[in-house]
């Protein structure tokens, strides 16, 4: 195994960005970073909605890979901007083979976290010729109990003042279903009850992401906080547009094959371990990483140093060393 720099690496700017049109209005925000010649790989940020930021081309070696980074539908960069119109998971599964071809890349790696884990599951399994392998982090196989465990009340117990939170900005008589209460008022006609809403399902998940607290009020972000709270709920609503509710582990036997690191925050409020831990079990020739310190976001340290030796060390197992 070749020795690696388990930190993030230095910030980089992309080699080339473009703006890819994939129909029904939507055009994206695509950039390469690193090495023209190296490994393909793909980035799948989470959400879904919260688009791709800079420090997350870090995650790799310039030297060794091409990453690929991909603002979603409605998402970033990608334009327009919180659109819920030809948005869902076939749509985006449809955008990444697009985009693969665009750019001439006959495999490639393909890298998710928390929404980004879901994507990467559903591409693998619609297109496993396509990928080489997957590195998955914060695991989140959209299964009736892991949106209860999240909107439910259960991750609740964990962080009830974040909890309380996110259900006073709903009246009672809605705490029912507190996911179609808050996709009522982020798709309202009137701006103000739409922004109320978004800055309150921010704050819940800005809140619980991290092991430490960290959350920063984006209050002034305006459009990026609603675009992300819009096509998260938009998602939810609609338990990601999957054919069924636990397709994702039903249809495992179609990428076992294929080799595979889950890197899972001992103490993830978000996905907690037990969905890594599922998915291992049903895909026993996977690696599964339990970072002890560390909670649900890739900006924890130990979780970002983790994705970093992951993504080498995954490398090294192609038979062409990457």
């Amino acid at each position: 195994m070749a020795e690696t720099n388990t930190s993030l690496h230095p910030p980089i700017e992309p080699y080339r960005s473009h703006r890819i049109p994939v129909g029904d209005g939507h055009e994206l925000h695509v950039e390469e970073v690193g090495n023209p010649q190296g490994q393909p790989v793909l980035f799948l940020h989470g959400g879904p909605g919260s688009g791709c930021a800079p420090w997350h081309r870090q995650f790799f070696d310039p030297q060794r890979f091409r990453a690929v980074l991909v603002d979603q539908r409605g998402a970033g960069r990608s334009s327009p901007l919180g659109e819920l119109r030809a948005n869902d998971t076939t749509a985006l599964i449809g955008d990444l083979e697009l985009i693969r071809h665009t750019l001439d890349i006959e495999q490639w790696l393909v890298f998710g976290g928390s929404w980004g884990s879901t994507l990467a599951l559903a591409y693998a399994q619609a297109h496993a010729a396509a990928v080489q392998g997957l590195v998955l982090r914060g695991v989140f196989t959209a299964t009736p109990e892991e949106f209860h465990w999240l909107m439910g009340g259960q991750a609740g117990w964990i962080q009830p003042e974040a909890w309380d939170s996110l259900c006073a900005a709903i009246p009672e008589d809605e705490h029912g279903d507190l996911t179609r209460a808050y996709y009522r008022r982020l798709t309202a006609d009137d701006p103000h009850i739409r922004q109320a809403a978004a800055q309150a399902w921010d704050a819940w998940e800005g809140r619980i992401a991290t092991l430490m607290p960290s959350y920063t009020d984006f209050a002034n972000q305006t459009e990026q906080v609603q675009a992300r709270a819009r096509i998260e709920c938009h998602y939810f609503v609609h338990q990601c547009f999957l054919d069924a509710p636990t397709q994702l582990l039903d249809r495992i036997d179609r990428i076992r094959h294929l080799p595979c690191v889950i890197v899972q925050g001992r103490y993830d409020v978000i996905c907690p371990v037990h969905a890594a831990w599922r998915l291992h079990r049903l895909w026993p020739e996977s690696e599964l990483r339990i970072v002890t310190e560390a909670g649900h976001s890739a900006g924890d340290p130990a979780l970002a140093s983790a994705l970093v030796q992951a993504i080498n060390d995954l490398t090294d197992q192609l038979p062409t060393g990457g």
